[in-house]
């Protein structure tokens, strides 16, 4: 290997004549000599000395043919060595001389065909001046055939999908397809003319046929990723160029045809004029169309921004500037639209009649309305209540259009005020195509779902309804799209919610809030036979004199088949009833139903819903609470159990960190006060106490819960139970005092629901309880208490039970 190494520095000099520039010619000649000799004697095998030809940036391979310009003598078989520059490849080709020939021009050129590779060694010049180096030949030696048989696969399929991309003829396919050898399969790709001359030196270089025919996959699969992106590349500009060309040809029919129809760009601009003339335009939105307009009609239709300026004028006329409905100002006739289409509701149906009212007066006495006294009422309550039609309602009662926006799930301020027109697609707000939709400048629009707006990273569409729902604000309103200013001031907003608190503070200080507290079930009764009962005949198609129902079986579906606050639920009940009755009619078994308990039955199945509190409370350690969930109120169990360990409490039901604090509080007023209420203390020594809240499933939160805990653990301490008609609900102190909660309509009328008659509640609600519906404050008894002492004494029983504890 030194010989070697030492031969190439020879052979080196010697091409760049730096031998014979110095007169080293037989200095060097003489070191060329001694090393072959020291070859010899050192027992390296003879190798064959032929003469090498250096090709500058051309690289052969075995079994290729080339012409060089060149002259070889006699010779018939020479090594080329591949030569960039100064810097020669390691490896070169041993080649054998075809033919001489002759190129136009008279210049002189030999044929040759590549044969195997070859490493050069030592190197001496011959008597006509010609570098002669030992050559050590290396012909392929094929490795076993599994373990190149796959990249065999893999080569030759790329190689067709190459092929393929470049239009081959099958000739080339062909070519490759004959070829067995995988060495001579990895050369092929010293044919591509995408490889750089180092990418082919470095495959010329690769004497192992495995290792070469790896990298030759390599630098193929690189070359089709290329090849695929020009073609997809060359695909798409030759789409859009064929587009463009197909858009100019019919833009150009389309102003032949218009120009036959009389409908040049001169009429569409004069049609603009006149819209814009008779849509009732402020000063300053008449100045903005006619600016577009003018833009217009100097760009002419052929340009592609006239499209979207069409867009935009197209909208400004559509807005209706100055219509307004003539609105309907009698509160008794709207009274008597709302009683209609509703049961109950007094609370939103008195505040409308006072809006109509205060209207009425403004008009009869000549008062200038005050667009600073607008107003934006919010319905909070349960799903199923009525919010949504009850808008309708009002629509209807004041004489207005109605338009409803849905805005659950809305994340993106430009719903609200609309995208801005550098946008593609862009269009105004909600409340700009509501105003088209309604075609009146004062129609009443509502918010529905108000509580469910999200934000994210493309703004917070709340903060955008800060200016709209602010009657000081909104008659200056700007959507983003249109850009100029729109009068909000005379339409009526009306929103929905089922909860208050995810409702920005901000926002929520805008609004009046009405509460749907939910349906007695004598309201519910009056609204299954007047209004569901009704509409479910019709969507059955049903004729009222072929079915009768009497109002025990309406309170039977009520109470053992919903639990709910609203009548969503109900009515789709009564529709299963009644469908179950269309079968009967259809198949000709009876001309008229009444539903009876055994219809009911027969339709809905078993009974779904019970009262239990009796059942549930008649053990010592549990106690019937009240809760306002999303759905409305509820009755919720408190039950304690204790067990020797270490004074620990364990608390489950997936409680949120304010009722675990409840019962926290309620333990340690039980532990402090335990003389006082008669309990002995022996029996909070050493115990562990377990508190749980069924239904587990369900999450719970909230400081209500206090004095239910504290009575369960009271009960079961003392051995008396709580007695079964007894619900309670109050946030409770260290001190044992009772504080004041929320939510109490609710509570009360989920109690009266489940059958309790009697209900304590904090002193401070008192007041309250006139918000409860008279038929359900005739039926429970109020307990109004202060302190957990009076609790305790109205709602245990006075004779103790078998204590849970003697076990």
């Amino acid at each position: 290997m030194v010989v070697t190494a030492l031969s190439r520095i020879v052979i080196r000099l010697l091409l760049l004549g730096i031998v014979e520039s110095f007169g080293l010619f037989d200095t060097v000649v003489e070191a060329a000599g001694a090393l072959t000799s020291s070859a010899s004697c050192l027992g390296f095998p003879p190798m064959t000395t032929l003469r090498l030809i250096p090709t500058d940036n051309i690289v052969v391979f075995p079994g290729m043919d080339v012409t060089l310009p060149i002259s070889v003598g006699d010779e018939s078989t020479v090594l080329l060595v591949p030569r960039e520059g100064t810097n020669f490849a390691s490896v070169g080709i041993v080649a054998e001389v075809l033919q001489s020939v002759r190129l136009p021009g008279g210049v002189r050129a030999v044929n040759l065909k590549g044969l195997r590779r070859g490493i050069a060694g030592a190197a001496q010049p011959d008597s006509e001046g010609n570098l002669r180096v030992e050559v050590d030949e290396r012909p392929d030696e094929n490795p076993p055939a599994e373990e190149v048989a796959e990249l065999e696969l893999q080569y030759r399929a790329l190689i067709a999908e190459i092929l393929e991309l470049r239009g081959d003829d099958g000739r080339i396919a062909s070519f490759v397809r004959d070829i067995k050898e995988p060495g001579t399969l990895a050369d092929t790709s010293g044919y591509s003319p995408d490889l750089s001359y180092a990418q082919k030196v470095e495959l010329l270089e690769l004497i192992d046929v495995k290792a070469r025919l790896t990298r030759a996959l390599e630098l193929q699969q690189e070359r089709l990723t290329e090849l695929q992106l020009r073609k997809r590349i060359r695909e798409d500009v030759d789409t859009g160029a064929q587009k463009q060309q197909k858009e100019y040809l019919l833009r150009k029919q389309m102003e032949s045809i218009r120009k036959e129809l009389g409908e040049d760009d001169e009429s569409v601009i004069e049609e603009y004029r006149t819209q814009i003339a008779e849509s009732g335009m402020s000063d300053e939105v008449r100045e903005q169309a006619e600016r577009e307009l003018g833009r217009l009609e100097r760009m002419g239709d052929s340009s592609p921004e006239s499209q979207t300026i069409r867009s935009y004028l197209d909208w400004l006329v559509a807005v209706p500037w100055g219509v307004l409905s003539d609105e309907a100002l009698d509160p008794v006739a709207a009274r008597r639209v709302l009683d209609d289409d509703h049961a109950g509701l007094d609370d939103v149906k008195q505040r409308i009649t006072d809006y109509l009212a205060v209207r009425k007066l403004r008009v009869e006495r000549g008062i200038e309305p005050d667009r600073r006294a607008g107003v934006v009422l919010t319905f909070v309550g349960p799903p199923g209540t009525g919010k949504t039609s009850i808008g309708e309602s009002i629509a209807r009662a004041t004489g207005r259009e109605f338009v409803r926006i849905a805005l659950g799930g809305v994340r993106d301020e430009a719903e609200i005020r609309g995208h801005r027109r550098t946008y593609v697609g862009a269009l105004p707000g909600r409340l700009v195509r509501a105003l088209r939709d309604a075609g009146t400048m004062n129609p009443v629009i509502l918010l529905d779902e108000v509580d469910k707006l999200g934000n994210d990273w493309r703004g917070d569409p709340s903060s955008a309804l800060l200016e709209v729902l602010d009657p000081s604000q909104n008659h200056t309103f700007r959507d983003h799209y249109l850009d100029i200013e729109v009068d909000l001031s005379d339409v009526l907003f009306l929103a929905t919610a089922n909860v208050v608190d995810s409702i920005p503070p901000a926002l929520l200080d805008r609004m009046e809030v009405i509460r749907f507290d939910g349906y007695t079930v004598v309201e519910k009764t009056a609204i299954a036979r007047d209004y569901l009962m009704p509409r479910q005949l019709k969507q059955n198609a049903l004729r009222e004199g072929e079915v009768a129902v009497a109002d025990e079986v309406l309170r039977l579906v009520i109470d053992e088949y919903t639990r709910e606050a609203g009548v969503r639920q109900l009515e789709r009940e009564l529709g299963k009833v009644l469908r179950k009755t269309a079968t009967k009619v259809a198949t000709g078994d009876v001309d008229v139903v009444t539903l009876d308990i055994e219809a009911v039955r027969e339709a809905l199945g078993r009974q779904k819903f019970f009262t239990e509190p009796a059942s549930r409370t008649s053990v010592p350690g549990v106690a019937t609470g009240l809760a306002v969930t999303g759905v409305g109120g509820d009755v919720l169990f408190v039950e304690v159990a204790t067990m020797p360990g270490k004074g620990g409490l364990v608390l489950t039901g997936q409680l949120g960190d304010v009722m675990k604090e409840s019962a926290q509080i309620a333990l340690s007023y039980v532990r402090s006060h335990a003389d006082d209420l008669g309990i002995d203390r022996s029996l909070l020594r050493d115990r562990e106490f377990h508190i749980h809240v069924p239904a587990g499933a369900i999450p719970k939160d909230g400081p209500s819960a206090g004095v239910t805990i504290v009575t369960a653990l009271v009960s079961l301490l003392s051995g008396k139970p709580v007695k079964n008609t007894m619900g309670m609900t109050g946030e409770v102190t260290l001190r044992g005092r009772v504080l004041p909660i929320g939510g109490l309509k609710q509570k009360v009328l989920a109690a009266h629901a489940a059958g309790l008659t009697d209900v304590i509640l904090p002193k401070r609600n008192e007041p309250d309880l006139e918000d409860v519906p008279e038929e359900v404050r005739k039926a429970i008894r109020f307990h109004a208490l202060g302190s957990i002492d009076q609790v305790l004494e109205i709602a245990l029983e006075n004779k103790a039970a078998a204590s849970a504890l003697a076990a």
